[in-house]
This record gives structure tokens, sequence and C-alpha cells, in this order.
């Protein structure tokens, strides 16, 4: 078992796809009231964390992800804002102590979209952050038992699925939507020893360009290969616009217009997400730094504040012990002195988690 320092903070993500029930399980565990979306309909658009909360002895803060098939922002804007996030949180001196993957037991099948955030999610963790790794399964009561029991079966047994990840450390486990259910996974990881994820690393450690790293590739490959996709779907409608012309059908072209516009609004939308992934990203960085180092500034102050501080506090208990011949007016205002520098607020360091999300959230306009 990890051995923490009292005032270390444990910080642990929580990824999947819309709708896998994220926020549902950070609500359901901390008491926080993040917003729930209905259906696939994105409610999480930017990293947003728990309320702070005790468990196990330990600060616990849950940050909540969006995921890489949001309905109001671009892989290419996730990527940014998941990145910037954890390098900054990294170059603060925060790792976080595990990551959970979200997944719907009810899915019929592991789509494309599924597939497609589970791919992003291996590239940002890498393989040697994944025994700080836990795939919940949830949504057991939309399934049969022998259905739910078949398809966990195939997600931990095919190649293509989960097997990878459980085989290099990671586990899976049910989740019933339970309060006591959720501490039980959250018992799985509050002990670990934090780790260093991959994006992590190649950001901070490797100096890496974001689209050098694991998950800016995989973007890459993902955007090109639906580029290519749109462009034959482009070719195929001119073609049947031209036979619609030649036909004289009029309707049937103003239609198949109307679908090329579309796709090559979808092409043009795409290339441009593939140019400015690196760009804004180093510009939103550079805002990152400079607004942390004004943060980091305040927290100094404020922790010499709380120093100097418990100095006065250990000063006027020192008088109160030697003043016997004081009047008791002048011991009661040194008490009273006392207690308002004992009340005073303190910056928690699991709020770091929070103050990083705030400074992203501003940079992206939220």
């Amino acid at each position: 078992m990890y051995q923490f320092d009292d005032e270390e903070p444990i910080g642990i993500a929580v990824m999947g796809a819309t709708g896998s029930g994220k926020s549902t399980f950070i609500n359901t565990v901390s008491g926080s009231n993040l917003q729930v979306g209905s259906g696939l309909k994105s409610c999480t658009s930017s990293i947003e964390h728990s309320r702070t909360f005790q468990l196990f002895g330990r600060n616990v803060t849950l940050i909540d992800t969006p995921g890489f098939d949001d309905t109001t922002k671009s892989d290419t804007d996730i990527l940014k804002m998941i990145a910037l996030y954890l390098s900054t949180t990294y170059e603060s001196g925060y790792k976080l102590s595990g990551i959970i993957y979200m997944h719907r037991i009810s899915d019929f099948r592991m789509t494309g979209v599924s597939r497609r955030n589970f791919s992003m999610f291996r590239k940002l963790c890498g393989d040697e952050a994944l025994r700080n790794v836990v795939i919940v399964t949830n949504m057991w009561g939309e399934v049969t038992t022998e259905r739910g029991a078949a398809r966990e079966k195939e997600l931990a047994s095919d190649d293509i699925l989960f097997k990878p990840v459980l085989d290099k450390g990671a586990r899976m486990v049910r989740h019933d939507n339970t309060c006591e259910s959720a501490q039980a996974i959250l018992n799985l990881l509050v002990n670990k020893k934090p780790r260093v994820l991959r994006i992590q690393k190649e950001l901070v450690e490797e100096h890496k360009d974001i689209s050098q790293t694991a998950a800016g590739v995989e973007l890459e490959r993902e955007l090109a290969a639906l580029a290519a996709k749109h462009r034959e779907e482009l070719a195929q409608v001119k073609q049947e616009m031209r036979e619609a012309l030649l036909a004289k059908d009029m309707e049937t072209r103003e239609e198949l217009d109307k679908v090329r516009g579309e796709l090559e609004g979808s092409v043009k939308k795409i290339e441009n997400d593939r140019e400015r992934l690196s760009s804004e990203y180093a510009q939103e960085k550079a805002r990152a730094d400079e607004m942390m180092r004004n943060l980091t500034d305040k927290i100094q102050a404020e922790e010499a504040a709380r120093v100097e501080g418990q100095a006065q506090i250990a000063r006027m208990e020192a008088r109160l012990r030697d003043s016997a011949n004081e009047s008791a007016a002048e011991r009661a205002r040194m008490q009273n002195e006392i207690s308002r520098l004992q009340s005073a607020p303190r910056r928690g360091r699991g709020g770091l988690f929070g103050a990083v999300g705030g400074l992203i959230d501003h940079i992206f306009g939220f």
C-alpha cells in the first residue's frame, strides 16, 4: 500500500463516452450536484469536479471529463482541454491516484463511438498507468442478468475490447448505482501510488508537440479517415447529381445539392480541426502557464499569511499562559484574536485540481 503524506490530495479522473453515467457516479458517491444529461446529449462539455469529500480517511476529489463524442465540442477541442488540464496539474506536482472508465453494459455491442472513446482513453493513459485503472460497467438494471454476464465476458476476453488492458493490470468491476457500490470501487484506487499518464510524460517530460503524442497521432488518424470517408461520399453525391441533371430530375438534384453542401462543410471542418490542434494548444498552454504562475503566487502569499497567523497564535497563547496579571478584558481580547486567527479559511491542497479546472474553463470560454 502506498504511504501518503497527510496533506497529499487524492485525485481520481472519471472518463467514458457521453451518457455512460460519469456524472451520476460522481454525484452518487460525493454528494455533488453535477449536471446529469438524459439520452446521448452531452452535459459535461468541460472538466468539472466533485466537492472534496472524505472517504476511508482520505480527502478525495473526482474529476469529470467530457467524452470524445461530445455533442457540443469537437474531438480536437476535447483533446486540447484534457491535455491542458493533465499537463498543468502534473507540472504543479500533482498526479492522479486512479482513473475510472465508465462503460454501459446495456450497449448491445461496442459501437464505433465507444471504440473511439476507449482508444483515446488508452492513448492518454499509456500502459504504465493501467494498474491504476478500473473499468466500471454500469446500467445493469437495463439488461437481464444472463445477457449482462455474457457481454461482460465478451468485453473481458476479446482482444479488440478490454482484454489487453485487463492483461496489463487494469480491473473491471460492476456498479449497481448505489453509494456503497461506488465507494467500493473507489476503495480500489484511493491507496494506489499516483502515476504519471502517458500524455503527461509526453507533453511535460519529453516536450512533445501535442500532435506528436500518442493521443494526438490517434486523433489525426481518425480525422484523416473520416475526411476520406466524407470525400468518397461527396464524390458519389456529385455523380448522382450529374445523373439527376441528365434525367431532368430537379427535385432529386436539389436534395443532393443540400447533401453535397453538408458534406463539403464537414470536410472543411475536419481539415480545420486537423490544422488547429497544435497552434491553439500552444497558445492555450501559454495562457494557462501565466494564470498558473499568478495562482501559485497567490497560494504562496496565503501560505505565508497562514504561517504568520500560526506564529501570532503561539505568541498570544504564551502571553495568556504568562499573563495572570492581565485584565479580564485583555485576556478576552487575546482569546478572541486567537479564535479569529484559528478560523481563518485555508485553501486545501486538494483544491488545486479544481483551481486548474477553473483556469481551463476560463481559457475555453466557459
